[in-house]
């Protein structure tokens, strides 16, 4: 049977899966990805890395899987959003990307506050005024770098990008649209007056795409470049958080997603949009449901810095051990007492997103004393996630979700002991989830629906299945509820003092 090319994006690595249908996965392969942080608060990639990846991934897929070009029925690709990449009216690229976790717009956020009703906005775009609206980073760019903004002829996201490297087309998927500040929810279009906002021309945002409409075919040129057919239906493609959770069966009410990737993601299905500032709104995959959901700027991200930072001396223990030194470090967070003896961090190393959209916050590590050690710091930075967690569900239960059953996936639900954390913080069970390759397999899967291989949206089901279920140590509830709420006003009090610098 055919097979189809899932290709994700991801902030931190670059991910190709070939899928045959029904269920059955016959390659992965992946390249990592450089994150740039030159200044504080700033997330740049280069998209040409994407690209690279790519075609270096493609090769590795077929010669893995013995799979010759002609067997792709189609390619689907997912990815962060909304990062925010230019091109000018000749196809050049104008500058690296600005990533979705970039929080360096916090001026320009302000400004928009000012000239804009923002109950309004948030009825009418389905999100709110905040570091994540790519007309936020246009008005950035405007200011900071005037000899690019003249240039822009075409602003999308990443795996826009690649589509258009692939098939020659530019189009942005529906989700990018929508989290960028351009969809009208009663119209399900791109709005001229939000694109306004952005100081652009309405031609710089090119055509709306769904997830699974085919928006073009391998061109002869990216064919020679990556060893896909010529010809090989492209389809519109898919956020990264969105794929993953589809493919993790979120699609009822109470369903909760918590996605460990580069940044740390919770999501939930509905029936209905609900737009509220503190959260994001996606649509989901499977058309008529949405999907309102958090994103941290951070995540893995973070841990990768601290591994890079603090413990680049420990990677020889670690190896004696046969062990990663994440793995490592995780082994020392587990000899450590529940609360991390006194440490709370605040994780916003890139500012933060949601829920308090803060473009100015910093990471911060309180309570440090000579008696604490690598393990201590390690295992707070994973409870700083936790406790985040626990604030997007204060905050969903506020909206009015249910928020009933929570399952784990992506690199990060591989750690026991933070998975075991964010149990204990919330005191529910997490679900480990087994054999989800990720966000990569929901491209894969738009790209079958696109070309007509299923009409069946739940058949992604079929390759991901239940793992180990952790269960909630009541004799941490009470440690963890006053860790939360030392997390909670340790923002709450340096915000007020201007004690989390600009």
């Amino acid at each position: 049977m055919a097979c189809v090319l899932g290709l994700d994006i991801g902030t931190t690595t670059t991910i190709g899966i070939l899928v045959r249908l029904p269920d059955t996965v016959l390659a992965i392969a992946s390249r990592p990805v450089a994150l740039r942080s030159d200044h504080a608060g700033w997330a740049e990639e280069d998209p040409r890395q994407w690209w690279g990846n790519v075609r270096d991934i493609v090769a590795e897929l077929m010669a893995a899987s013995g799979v010759a070009a002609a067997d792709i029925a189609a390619v689907g690709t997912t990815g962060m959003l909304p990062a925010v990449v230019l091109l000018d009216d000749q196809g050049v690229l104008l500058r690296p990307s600005i990533q979705q976790s970039d929080g360096r717009c916090g001026a320009e956020v302000a400004e928009l506050r000012r000239e804009v009703d923002e109950a309004a906005f948030i009825a009418k775009a389905g999100n709110g005024i905040n570091q994540q609206l790519v007309t936020a980073k246009l008005r950035w760019i405007e200011r900071h770098e005037p000899e690019v903004f003249g240039r822009i002829a075409t602003v999308f996201g990443s795996y826009d990008y690649i589509n258009w490297r692939l098939t020659g087309e530019r189009r942005v998927e529906q989700n990018w649209a929508l989290e960028a500040g351009f969809i009208d929810l009663a119209t399900h279009e791109i709005d001229d007056g939000l694109v306004a906002l952005g100081h652009i021309p309405r031609a710089a945002v090119p055509p709306k795409a769904r997830s699974h409409e085919i928006i073009g075919v391998v061109s002869a040129a990216a064919a020679a470049e990556t060893g896909l057919g010529a010809g090989t239906p492209v389809v519109g493609g898919a956020a990264d958080m969105i794929a993953s959770a589809l493919a993790a069966g979120i699609a009822a009410p109470g369903d909760v997603l918590l996605k460990f990737g580069g940044s740390v993601d919770v999501l939930v299905a509905t029936e209905q949009a609900r737009p509220d500032p503190r959260l994001y709104l996606d649509y989901h995959l499977v058309p008529g449901l949405f999907m309102p959901n958090g994103c941290m700027s951070t995540g893995g991200s973070a841990l990768n810095w601290f591994v890079r930072t603090f413990a680049a001396g420990e990677t020889g223990p670690a190896e004696k051990l046969g062990l990663s030194v994440h793995q490592h470090l995780d082994r020392l967070a587990e000899a450590r007492p529940a609360g991390a003896d006194g440490i709370t961090i605040l994780p916003y190393l890139l500012g933060e997103k949601t829920p308090i959209h803060d473009p100015a916050a910093r990471g911060v590590i309180e309570g440090l004393t000579l008696s604490h050690d690598l393990g201590h710091l390690w295992r707070a930075l994973l409870e700083a996630y936790a406790y985040a967690i626990a604030h997007h569900i204060e905050v969903l239960q506020d909206m009015g979700h249910r928020t009933e059953t929570f399952l784990a996936s992506d690199g990060g639900s591989h750690s026991r002991i933070w998975m075991q954390i964010v149990a204990d913080v919330l005191q529910r069970p997490v679900q480990r989830l087994a054999g989800h390759p990720g966000s990569c397999i929901g491209a894969a899967w738009t790209a079958a629906i696109g070309v007509g291989l299923t009409t069946d949206w739940s058949g992604l089901s079929a390759f991901v299945r239940h793992a180990e279920r952790l269960e909630p140590d009541p004799r941490h509830a009470e440690i963890y509820r006053k860790g939360y709420r030392r997390y909670r006003a340790l923002y709450d009090r340096l915000a007020a003092v201007g004690g989390i610098p600009a």
